[in-house]
């Protein structure tokens, strides 16, 4: 016989069987060890569980909905919890005699619990070892009634073992998300957080400035629940992490936790046709979802954007605007999308015009369509108008040169061309967006008017007087040359404004052959100094140059004295009398006889042909 108080011997029990004789223990309770060893297992029948052994069980304990039929004294021997219960008159009525109300890890966990009074083998691993020390807290199983009770054993394991070892420490805390309070009251989620902040910052001091690549820890970090995490990230960044590695540790986990950050905000688009016209909406998924589902993803976002860090370029833009996207479907605090636009207007020169495109949600709930045109559009025009302005602000504030203006006007172009195919646009909120800019902030209006030129397209019932409003926005000087020639032929344009792109192209043109002039004599009087043997060869060119002119001009006076004499001949010849004419022939007929008489026999060789043609010859030379 075993007994922790035992002022009598006599009976093991203290009553007999009808409960005639009830002798005074003066609280002893006495445990015979054959029973602690009687029981070699347990068995499941229905919703109950009972001790196989040959001894009948005098206690039934309820945890849930399972039933444990068991011995009060292995319990009482070890648990000072039950033990202040038994000692107390049992009144129950029910078919249990003790119900444990909210029992951390519930009857998987008191299966064990029972296994260990009983004196069986007990597993303790990291995926129970979190449960049974609540478990064992709940019961009161301290050093008092046994050397060596389950709260030690299992506060030896989590010191030892579990913090040892990075896996075991995120298994039991993410064990620790259905033992709240008792978890954090027994501070096993706090020592488990500072043991993963720890070996996750000496693993980045270890790395050193590589912080392009993903750390390994990411992916176990991404299966805990939102504040283990926040509060892991909170105490990394207080061991002085960079936070690039911040930023994308909490890209990480949004990206796992986040459905509609990979997907895109996918299937959330629904197109409806009215009676008259295209009408678009974006449903919320509140069909699929359930309320807390909902309430689960605003919570996560809200935390997360809560913890990013101020610096530039810890997160990228495009994740910001996912961000945004996401928050504005789960109905996320204003003051949340505020920060959020702010944010991106900050890094508004990373963004993409695709990104950009922030679907215009709105409830349907109750079936009801908008009337208002601007209500109905594709795109929220007013989030990125805001996005606008805080950019235009920190610019203004900053100072900053005119580099980062010229990109955010080659993104607002494009996202004006991509907003421009919706034909519930209004050309007010179009014209408003593109002037939002400075004029000085666009080197080049072609991709205004690629956007003009596509919402023209898409309207084409616009008044003369709104069409020549919205080419205002434009200035034509800025257009390059195919954009010109493009718009001369664009029949979509009005003709006043066809007419302007037309001269300033001509001006530009006339401008540019100006230019050329002066660039070409500014590079010569460049290049005359540093090189004298170039000069020497341009002076010769000039004089050989000179001299060609002087020939022309000399050849050209020959020629014009030619000329007039040619003229002065012909008119003599016309007005000779015909025995003038044959006195001339004679004449010369008798030079000739005189020239061969003085050349001799090689003359008076030829034939009479070759006499006529040499006179012929003679005649023409002369």
């Amino acid at each position: 016989m075993k007994s922790l108080q035992m002022p009598h011997s006599q009976s093991p029990v203290g009553s007999d069987a009808d409960g005639t004789d009830h002798q005074p223990y003066d609280q002893s309770i006495v445990v015979p060890n054959k029973l602690i060893l009687a029981a070699d297992s347990f068995e499941r029948k229905e919703l109950s569980w009972f001790a196989t052994t040959q001894i009948p069980t005098d206690l039934a304990i309820q945890v849930q909905d399972v039933i444990f039929n068991v011995h009060k004294y292995p319990l009482v021997s070890k648990c000072g919890y039950i033990r202040q219960l038994e000692l107390q008159p049992s009144i129950s009525k029910f078919r249990h005699d003790l119900k444990l109300e909210k029992f951390p890890g519930g009857p998987d966990t008191f299966e064990m619990i029972l296994q260990f009074c009983y004196g069986l083998p007990a597993d303790l691993n990291p995926n129970n070892i979190a449960a049974l020390r609540c478990a064992s807290e709940y019961l009161e199983m301290t050093e008092e009634f046994e050397d060596g009770n389950l709260i030690t054993k299992a506060e030896a394991f989590l010191t030892f073992v579990v913090l040892a070892s990075w896996k075991d420490t995120i298994t039991v805390l993410k064990s620790c998300e259905t033992l709240s309070p008792w978890a954090e009251n027994l501070q096993i989620v706090r020592r488990c957080c500072d043991s993963i902040a720890y070996k996750a910052s000496r693993e980045n001091s270890s790395t050193g400035e590589i912080v392009s690549e993903e750390s390994w820890w990411f992916d176990d970090m991404a299966t805990l629940r939102i504040d283990h995490f926040m509060r892991i990230t909170t105490a990394i960044r207080a061991k002085g992490t960079k936070a690039e590695i911040i930023g994308k540790c909490i890209m990480h986990y949004a990206g796992k936790w986040l459905p509609d950050m990979d997907g895109g905000l996918e299937g959330l688009r629904g197109y409806v046709f009215g009676k008259s016209e295209l009408q678009f909406s974006v449903l919320r998924r509140k069909e699929e979802e359930s309320a807390g589902q909902n309430k689960e993803q605003r919570t996560i976002i809200e935390s997360l954007v809560s913890m990013l860090p101020s610096q530039n370029g810890a997160v990228s833009c495009k994740f910001l605007l996912q961000m945004l996207k996401t928050a504005m479907v789960y109905s996320a605090s204003p003051a949340l999308i505020t920060d959020l636009e702010k944010r991106i207007g900050l890094m508004l020169e990373d963004a993409n015009a695709n990104d950009l495109l922030i679907p215009n949600y709105k409830d349907e709930d109750q079936g009801l369509m908008l009337n208002s045109p601007e209500q109905r559009t594709m795109h929220n025009i007013d989030v990125v108008q805001r996005i606008l302005d805080y950019f235009l602000m920190h610019e203004q504030q900053q100072q900053q040169q005119k580099i980062g203006k010229t990109t955010v006007s080659k993104l607002l172009d494009n996202y004006l061309a991509e907003i421009a195919r919706d034909p519930n646009l209004s050309i007010t909120k179009f014209q408003a967006l593109a002037e939002s800019l400075p004029e000085n902030a666009r080197s080049c209006d072609d991709g205004l008017y690629r956007a003009i030129d596509i919402y023209l397209k898409t309207h084409p019932s616009l008044s003369e007087h709104d069409r020549r409003r919205l080419c205002k926005i434009m200035n034509c000087e800025k257009l390059s040359f195919d954009a010109c020639m493009h718009a001369a032929q664009n029949d979509r344009l009005p003709l006043r404004i066809v007419v302007q792109v037309l001269f300033s192209e001509q001006a530009k043109m006339r401008m540019a052959m100006q230019g050329k002039e002066s660039s070409i004599i500014a590079d010569n009087s460049e290049q005359e100094e540093p090189r004298p043997s170039t000069n020497t060869e341009i002076k010769n060119l000039k004089s050989e140059l000179e001299n060609v002119k002087t020939k022309m001009a000399e050849l050209q006076n020959d020629y014009s004295d030619l000329q007039q004499e040619y003229e002065k001949i012909t008119s003599k010849h016309k007005n000779a009398s015909p025995w003038i004419l044959n006195w001339r022939k004679i004449k010369n007929s008798l030079h000739v006889v005189a020239e061969n008489d003085d050349n001799g026999d090689g003359q008076q060789r030829q034939n009479k042909p070759g006499f006529r043609l040499s006179f012929r010859r003679r005649r023409s030379v002369s």
